[in-house]
């Protein structure tokens, strides 16, 4: 009898803990979401072609003839980012991806100073 008690305890606890590991009550896995955006010069608000955008120091894109980029794939989440052109100040911030949603970065960059 005892035996059996072990048993019945041993799998209701088992199933228990499979009830808890079910995916449909835990809060969704980290997921990812796509980036896309346009980079302007600040003076002029004309788009800046070949600026390079640097996301958590490996993701890349580059700007077309009309200053736009996108990065798909990119992990949610607190995200950190760089923004570098030829003759420009580079910039460098920090923005929460939420996951499956699009995310939009339109990116103002000033002319360097001479010095």
């Amino acid at each position: 009898m005892k035996r059996q008690a072990r048993a019945l305890y041993s799998v209701t606890a088992l199933l228990l803990v499979m009830q808890g590991c079910n995916a449909d009550s835990l809060p969704p896995a980290s997921g990812f979401t796509s980036v896309a955006g346009v980079v302007v010069d600040a003076a002029t608000n004309a788009p800046i072609a070949g600026a390079v955008i640097t996301i958590d120091t490996v993701l890349t894109a580059t700007t077309d003839a009309a200053g736009k980029f996108s990065i798909d794939r990119v992990p949610s989440g607190i995200a950190d980012y760089a923004v570098q052109a030829t003759g420009y100040q580079s910039i460098t911030s920090t923005t929460n991806l939420e996951p499956g949603k699009p995310s939009q970065l339109n990116l103002t960059l000033a002319q360097q100073t001479a010095h």
